[in-house]
């Protein structure tokens, strides 16, 4: 039975925590913070609450393993679990509207040929349907198995080339798969929006991010009952039951190495040295020699609104309201030009009786992806952040009509509190690995270079998201079972 110490209390880690004390291991958690769940935050206010991270779950199948792995239940047993349908509402610029149903390839065509013109659909069902075989390909090395040691294959991006002369010039953007492709602009802004909401400049990033839309549409969106942070609850309840030790408010400093350069315990902030036989860094905590990049990596900025009045029935779960100018927004996200005027704002409007005092009030979350404070924006500058949350608002108005009749009150959150609270670098929120670009959205392999030192979540394979995070706990605790390391 080894000892085994965790750095870190995100999803990730406490994935690979609950999994190792299966095995028979003795694990301890160390956190920095008060509480648990890294990313995946709740604010709390007059009987509102809100999420502040993820909004939604893609590939529940991974937490449903989880559960089965360490407890032989269902995670149905622990949480509410739907999908939500309409998956997403999307408002444009010109007024067009189009709801795109959960989990249906022929509704989606559908929806967008109603919405587009005839054909719309067809050119995205196209798009998508090369988007497979990105997923085919990549499934495993991507997601699944620990990151091989020759990453030369996955720098190759594996969406199709597409006929007719489109791509002559070599592996062609999202951006221009969704310009070329799709011809509509609507359609185009649709498809770059996936992108960027999961941190990625459209402009740069490969083709082979068309695979995000394709895995929404084909596995669904879900939602937890009592907001996304009844996930995090669950899963750290789960590590309590597996006997796991968690010490909050427990920096830890650096890892210590042995005479033979194997990792044997952390050094913690108030003196503390702590002897591990294996220790899991699930934070972003640079490793001896493997430092954490944050570089290009934008956050989330988040706007809760307490709201007076009930939630509309039939209301959507999700609205994008897509920027007036998408290319502007791309600018100022990932090159540093300042907030824009006019953001894509993702409106979350849940219902769920849990998250208001009473059937009288309704509890919206506003989620942007902007630029860190490592990326160029300085959200402690006065009236930063006040500023620009009410061009946010003004953006949501659209979705909320009444909104400011109606607002009670609102809490804003930027990068610069991720960075207080999480320690992540900048407030940055990484993004999924993808393939090509030359290997550039791959993350750090989960098994370092320093002997007994593993790192998981969001800041290594197979990157961020709570789907990926889930999956690298399970690659992780492989690993250390002296598996080949996989999730499967």
């Amino acid at each position: 039975m080894a000892r085994i110490a965790v750095i870190g209390a995100g999803m990730g880690a406490m994935a690979t925590a609950a999994r190792l004390a299966v095995g028979g291991h003795r694990v301890a958690v160390y956190e920095r913070s008060a509480t648990y769940g890294g990313a995946v935050g709740r604010f709390a206010r007059d009987g509102f609450t809100f999420d502040t991270g993820p909004g939604l779950l893609q590939l529940p199948a991974v937490y449903r393993d989880l559960f089965v792995k360490t407890g032989k239940e269902p995670l149905e047993s622990r949480v509410g679990l739907a999908q939500v349908d309409p998956a997403s509402r999307h408002l444009f610029p010109d007024g067009t509207a189009v709801s795109l149903p959960n989990a249906t390839r022929a509704g989606v065509i559908s929806a967008l040929d109603g919405a587009f013109g005839a054909g719309a659909g067809e050119r995205w069902s196209e798009v998508t349907g090369r988007a497979r075989e990105v997923w085919e390909a990549t499934r495993r090395p991507l997601l699944e198995d620990a990151l091989a040691a020759d990453t030369t294959p996955l720098g190759r991006d594996p969406y199709p080339a597409v006929r007719r002369g489109l791509f002559r010039r070599g592996a062609p953007s999202l951006a221009s798969v969704a310009e070329r492709e799709l011809a509509d602009p609507r359609a185009a802004a649709l498809l770059t929006s996936y992108a960027l909401a999961y941190g990625f400049d459209p402009r740069t990033v490969p083709a082979s991010a068309t695979v995000l839309p394709y895995m929404e549409q084909t596995f669904g969106a879900w939602y937890v009952s009592g907001g996304m942070r009844a996930l995090a609850d669950a899963v750290y309840e789960r590590c309590l039951a597996r006997k796991v030790e968690f010490h909050f408010g427990a920096e830890v400093l650096g890892v210590r190495t042995a005479e033979d350069g194997r990792a044997c315990g952390l050094d913690l902030a108030d003196g503390r040295r702590i002897d591990a036989d294996t220790v899991v860094a699930g934070a972003p905590l640079p490793a001896p020699g493997e430092p954490h990049a944050a570089g290009g990596m934008p956050g989330r900025f988040v706007v809760c609104l307490a709201l007076r009045g009930p939630r509309p029935a039939g209301t959507a779960h999700r609205t994008v309201v897509h920027a007036a100018d998408g290319r502007a927004e791309w600018e100022s996200v990932f090159s540093g030009a300042g907030p824009c005027d006019s953001p894509t704002v993702t409106v979350l409007r849940p219902d769920d009786p849990s998250t208001v005092p009473d059937a009288s009030h309704e509890a919206v979350t506003l989620q942007v992806t902007v630029a860190t404070t490592a990326g160029g924006a300085d959200w402690a500058a006065p009236g930063a952040a006040a500023g620009f949350a009410e061009r946010v608002v003004k953006a949501a108005e659209a979705a909320v009509p009444g909104l400011r009749e109606r607002e009670l009150w609102r809490e804003v959150r930027t990068p610069a509190d991720t960075e207080r609270e999480t320690g992540a670098p900048g407030g940055a929120v990484p993004g999924p690995a993808l393939a090509g670009a030359g290997g550039l959205h791959l993350h750090p392999a989960n098994r370092s270079a320093v002997p007994g030192l593993y790192s998981v979540g969001g800041w290594s394979h197979p990157g961020g998201g709570l789907a990926h995070a889930g999956m690298s706990g399970a690659i992780v605790a492989d690993l250390i079972a002296g598996g080949p390391g996989g999730s499967r």
